[in-house]
């Protein structure tokens, strides 16, 4: 299928082939009609495309600074590849979308296939979106006055943000779009508008909608008409809708406003405020965002979780909903919004369009179907990148996840090591082409089923989101893969339990595949040293770890212990690995305290102080700390053993005290054993050797994780 996608490195529009998305549960998957540039957004994202390095640093001093901090943590080289590969990420474009239902996930039952909606879907010929995020259409809405509901929306939003009454004087600066259609809805809502714009086009536009109008590039004086307007009182409300780093609009609303006045942004502008324009007339301001509530809430969007109505009037779907009633009474008009229409394939022309002018309402038209409620087949879920054949000689890799992990680390690991690359599935598609092209795949796919199945396919590499590892495990294993899947290997005893039971029914039936989990620590080459001083002394160890990870919003993914099993399962399980390794000697007692509950802290087991216990009487207490700064050394292990001792720094600096015949050795720059681990497990399947890291600690390792797990909440549901 054909999908837009920008490149934020070049600065390139590109109409890309890419396989259809997955169908996930609670989401709808749409065959598009057609779609709708925003003018205000997606300039905004084309022109940071295209502007210089320098010039996209200056417009996110924030990423700046993390970059600093990484450079004194991780070095140089590592820092500089890690912005060049996130850089180098395609960006899909859009979020109008018009289309018909083609399939409906787990939990869907208010839809019918064949059902035409509205969603915040990408350019693209099919897209798969949340329920909440589309809303179907009525019979008498065309599909190209329906693509307007979204950016409607955004303006439906600030307006009730503002709350308006029958009555009142509104002014509305910025007459794109956004802006224009705020002016009829606020009409329609008993206002009187001034409308504000340098474009004359777009002010003649408002006066035709019964708004009285100010054409900044004629000097019109807002505030003079805006006075006359109010008949001297001061207007009630603002609506921003204006894109612009100048902070004259908001200045300009404060003056305009009565006391008390409301100005609500709803577009960017500059945030510079003059305490004086709000302190004297008591204004109130307010920031709008996007669609409504539930935007940016994973449990609404993702999972599914309504609002009550009752408690929740206008969700971000019932204000989808609500701008569809106003097209369909009429009460809101589109169409002398289009400015221009474009098929998909001439989108990069739309876009030069958009750079370089100032157009209103672009449509972009796709392919019609002669049956567009057909079902996507296998084949039509995989793009073959190239036709070049796999040359190597065993570990002929499958990769299921794309992610940057993926893309950054792991990919160009089993590339160097030798690894046959032959196919790249993610579940949107989008990442596993451009990577896949990048490192040479075969094939990309957003079919996971069909990479396990495939008989070109000796060895799956699993880098998806946590909760599909083992599941994905199990299945690789019982079709006689090798498998290296990332951590974790799973997320509780039951899945575990399921992974172990697939390797040995594998065994039995004589297809013999490795196992291995991708505890790359052990293979760092300051590890590796490490170890061989330590096991010339066999005295118990005492081992002291600390691990400055960082801070993730308390809504992040991973902190869902059914998706991401929390930081304990999902980071800290690298060093339950790196201490049996070390130690050499099986784990035999777990403890563990974390933060105790204080106003604030609403994710704790990322706080925590953990205590192993070793067979040999070693012992070693995990320090996993995310409330520290990024500036300080991320992972820090001291070993005391022997009467001497040794301390590795972040993994480009181990330091020996009281050690005959060792003192200091260091990296160029950090190296967590990526590469390494990689290549051992290539090496070892072609070879015909052991897993380089025994199945038996692999499965320990986990089992001891998930017994901190539940040391830390003895409620939780880790066992089942």
């Amino acid at each position: 299928m054909k999908q837009i996608l920008q490149d934020l490195k070049k600065g390139d529009t590109n109409v890309v082939d890419v396989p259809p998305p997955s169908l996930k549960p609670g989401h709808v998957l749409i065959r598009t009609s057609l779609t709708l540039i925003s003018a205000g957004t997606e300039r905004m994202l084309v022109e940071f495309g295209r502007s210089n390095l320098i010039d996209k640093a200056r417009q996110q001093p924030d990423k700046v600074r993390m970059v600093l901090d990484k450079v004194k943590t991780d070095g140089l080289g590592p820092t500089v590849r890690a912005v060049k590969s996130k850089l180098d990420q395609p960006l899909p474009l859009g979020y109008s979308n018009v289309g018909v239902v083609i399939g409906l996930g787990a939990g869907v039952t208010d839809l019918s296939i064949g059902d035409r909606v509205l969603s915040n879907g990408n350019h693209a010929e099919i897209v798969c979106v949340p329920r909440h995020l589309c809303a179907k259409i009525p019979d008498n809405v065309e599909d190209e006055a329906a693509s307007f509901t979204v950016v409607s929306a955004i303006a439906l939003q600030g307006i009730r943000l503002l709350q308006p009454s029958i009555g009142e004087n509104i002014i509305v600066t910025g007459l794109g779009l956004i802006g224009l259609i705020a002016v009829q809805i606020l009409r329609a809502n008993g206002c009187n508008v001034l409308g504000v714009d340098f474009d004359s086009k777009r002010v003649a536009l408002a006066r035709e909608m019964g708004a009285v109008a100010v054409d900044l590039s004629k000097g019109e004086d807002v505030l003079e008409v805006a006075r006359n307007f109010s008949g001297g009182l001061g207007v009630d409300g603002v609506l921003l809708t204006a894109a612009t780093k100048s902070n004259e609009p908001v200045h300009q609303a404060a003056q305009a406003c009565r006391q008390r006045g409301r100005i609500v942004l709803v577009g960017v502008t500059g945030l510079s405020l003059s305490r004086e324009d709000f302190y004297e007339k008591e204004l109130s301001f307010q920031v709008s965002c996007s669609y409504g509530p539930g935007r940016y809430d994973a449990s609404y969007e993702d999972e599914g979780n309504d609002y009550p109505f009752g408690l929740v009037r206008w969700t971000e779907q019932r204000n989808f909903e609500a701008v569809l009633k106003l097209l369909s009474k009429g009460s809101l008009q589109v169409g002398d919004m289009v400015s221009h229409r474009y098929p998909i394939e001439d989108a990069p022309a739309a876009y030069d369009v958009l750079a370089n002018g100032s157009p209103m309402g672009m449509v972009l038209k796709f392919p019609k179907r002669e049956n567009p409620t057909a079902e996507i087949t296998r084949e039509q879920r995989t793009v073959v990148l190239s036709d070049v054949p796999t040359s190597a000689a065993g570990a002929n890799i499958g990769m299921i996840g794309s992610g940057n992990y993926a893309s950054q680390i792991l990919i160009p690991a089993f590339k160097n090591a030798g690894a046959g690359l032959v196919s790249l599935c993610s579940s949107g598609g989008v990442s596993s082409v451009h990577s896949g092209k990048k490192f040479g795949f075969r094939s990309a796919t957003t079919d996971a089923e069909a990479l396990i199945n495939d008989s070109a396919v000796d060895t799956v590499v699993i880098a998806s989101r946590h909760d599909s590892h083992a599941s994905y495990t199990s299945q690789a294993l019982i079709q006689g893969k090798h498998v290296f899947v990332e951590k974790p290997l799973a997320l509780t005893r039951t899945e575990l339990d399921e992974v172990v039971t697939a390797y040995q029914t594998a065994r039995e039936a004589g297809k013999a595949p490795m196992l291995m989990a991708g505890f790359n620590r052990r293979f760092s080459p300051l590890v590796v040293k490490m170890k061989s001083l330590m096991d010339a002394k066999p005295d118990p160890k005492a081992i002291i770890v600390t691990m400055n990870a960082s801070n993730l919003p308390d809504d992040h993914w991973l902190h869902d212990p059914k998706i991401g099993g929390g930081r304990i399962i999902g980071e800290a399980c690298h060093y339950v690995d790196l201490l049996r390794h070390l130690v050499g000697a099986r784990i035999t007692g777990v403890q563990a305290t974390q933060m105790g509950a204080a106003p604030g802290v609403v994710i704790r087991e990322d706080k925590v102080s953990i205590t192993l216990s070793f067979e040999d009487g070693s012992l070693a207490t995990l320090h996993y700390f995310s409330n520290g700064h990024q500036s300080f050394p991320k992972d820090r292990v001291e070993v005391f053993c022997g009467n001497a001792v040794l301390q590795l720094d972040n993994y480009r600096t181990l330091t020996g005290f009281g050690w005959s015949g060792f003192s200091k050795m260091k990296t160029k720059a950090q190296n967590k054993g990526n590469a390494e681990c990689a290549a051992a497990f290539v090496d070892a399947i072609k070879s015909g050797l052991p897993s380089p890291i025994p199945m038996d600690e692999i499965i320990e390792a986990t089992e001891r994780t998930i017994d901190i797990v539940d040391y830390l909440n003895p409620q939780s549901d880790s066992g089942d």
